[in-house]
């Protein structure tokens, strides 16, 4: 199976008051990069994800959104700072007897008193939330993975049409290519024959030059081994583990073959062959750099 790199998955879990969304966005990068956004009073949470994560996806940049909501009674607590509200009715006290004014002031004013009060999160419950995590991720991840498969699948059936066309141009040069030596014979005998009118040719000498260029030209090895990748390629596309960086290696040494073969076809038929391939090639790379 061919998984791209892109895709998204979501994964809620809620229990006894308490839900917990978490988001996977990925796009393709080199390695596995995770990039981790959670409260800060879930950040405990963050080893045990990160740890999900590497033990399903081997390659791909991963934004990790964590959104929590407690809708319990005891979510949150009040503090009241009794020194700061003491201080205010001292004040307060004070003042009204300076100024012969009445002392209107009730508990529930005093706690609207700026600072008075505070509204502090409760201590969470570590092992639930971590139950919750766990359960909310292992969701996003298989929505992640059927999203990058599905994706996937559409790179294999692009990637097989390319093979086919790739191992079209090989057969075309592996056909080709014992054709240019005797196609220089000739040419070189005529131009020879051309020069010299009467004379009669060496044609020993000339057999000589002939096997010189065909041993130069020679581009026997180069097929065999371009034939192997795309072989070795097609076999890749049916593998049940990461292959994108196997790919990628096949198709640098794929280019690096038709670019030999380029090198050494005196062959402006070879020469157009190879050129097509290399066009072939790069639009492969494109394809497989979102493979992981």
């Amino acid at each position: 199976m061919i998984y791209s790199m892109t895709g998204y998955g979501r994964g809620t879990a809620s229990l006894e008051g308490r839900e917990l969304t978490i988001e996977l966005k990925s796009v393709n990068n080199r390695f596995l990069d995770i990039g981790m956004k959670l409260p800060r009073q879930l950040s405990f949470l963050e080893d045990g994800l990160r740890k999900l994560l590497n033990d399903n996806l081997s390659r791909g940049h991963v934004d990790v959104f964590v959104n929590y909501r407690n809708l319990r009674s005891d979510s949150k607590t009040v503090r009241v700072d009794e020194a700061l509200l003491r201080a205010y009715l001292a004040s307060a006290r004070e003042s009204a007897k300076a100024l012969d004014l009445d002392d209107d002031l009730t508990l529930s004013k005093a706690l609207t008193l700026p600072d008075v009060t505070t509204i502090l999160p409760a201590d969470e419950d570590q092992q639930a939330l971590t139950e919750l995590a766990t359960t909310a991720m292992t969701e996003a991840i298989e929505g992640l993975k059927a999203m990058r498969l599905k994706e996937g699948e559409r790179l294999k059936l692009d990637l097989n049409a390319r093979m086919d066309t790739m191992t079209g141009y090989a057969a075309a040069i592996e056909k080709r290519a014992p054709a240019v030596a005797e196609e220089y014979r000739t040419k070189l005998t005529a131009r020879i024959e051309e020069l010299l009118g009467e004379t009669e040719v060496d044609r020993a000498r000339l057999a000589t030059e002939v096997a010189i260029f065909a041993d130069r030209a020679a581009i026997d090895e180069e097929i065999v081994r371009l034939n192997t990748h795309l072989i070795h390629f097609r076999e890749l596309l049916e593998a049940d583990e990461p292959v994108g960086r196997k790919m990628d290696f096949l198709v640098q040494e794929m280019n690096r073959e038709c670019n030999t073969v380029g090198s050494k076809a005196n062959d402006a038929e070879l020469t157009s062959i190879v050129l097509l391939s290399k066009a072939e090639i790069e639009k492969l790379r494109e394809q497989i750099q979102n493979i992981e």
